[in-house]
């Protein structure tokens, strides 16, 4: 029985009880709390914003995994900073300058990771990938909860190993979309390290006992 680090995502949460659905994540095995941020621009669809956010980071007392799904996300350092954020995520997608975005998140006293979206190849990390502290894959199209997982995830994640190989880098590796207790062995046995679960937790009968299951599947 292998053992994956989860970080469930709190856009599959209750918003009516959300206090309620973030003590539930800080009584569990949790390791992180991801937040999707999202514009209507760079993805289809609008989550929540920082002044929801305040209130979020104030009462969980899981280290926050924060993934800008959002145009110009470099404009919002200081704002994700403020909320005591561990790891900032932007997408490659959504950076004209990555290396800068990433010094700057840095520079602000965070861990920078870096998202791909399905269609994006993980070659496009080739001369950065030393600077990161973290890779998210996208397993759907982000946007939408809900998804079916994309198979060929999986060949990304041998891809991105081959990869931390070659250059000798040690990111840590984050999987979001379409994670539950079928697609989650063969993502820890690919070499995953850090589970995005949404609808797999908020949706369970038990949400505390599918993270302890998902953290040792």
């Amino acid at each position: 029985m292998a053992t994956c680090k989860v970080a469930p995502s709190l856009l599959s949460a209750n918003f009516a009880n959300l206090q309620r659905d973030l003590e539930m994540i800080n009584h569990s095995e949790a390791d992180w709390l991801h937040l999707d941020i999202m514009d209507g621009v760079f993805v289809p669809n609008i989550s929540f914003g920082f002044p929801v956010l305040k209130h979020v980071a104030k009462y969980s007392t899981k280290p926050l995994d924060v993934h800008l799904m959002i145009v110009h996300p470099e404009k919002f350092i200081n704002e994700v900073r403020d909320l005591g954020t561990y790891m900032m995520n932007v997408h490659y997608e959504a950076c004209l300058h990555l290396h800068r975005v990433v010094q700057q998140i840095k520079d602000a006293g965070m861990k920078a990771g870096v998202t791909l979206n399905p269609a994006t190849p993980v070659s496009v990390l080739e001369d950065i990938i030393g600077d990161l502290d973290m890779v998210l894959l996208m397993s759907v199209n982000p946007g939408f909860g809900g998804q079916k997982f994309i198979p060929n995830t999986i060949k990304k994640i041998k891809d991105l190993h081959a990869l931390m190989e070659r250059t000798g880098a040690k990111p840590i590796i984050e999987i979001d979309g379409g994670v539950n207790m079928n697609t989650a062995p063969y993502l820890v046995e690919a070499g995953v390290d850090m589970l995005v679960a949404g609808n797999a937790v908020f949706a369970a009968p038990n949400p505390e006992l599918m993270i302890h299951q998902l953290r040792n599947c």
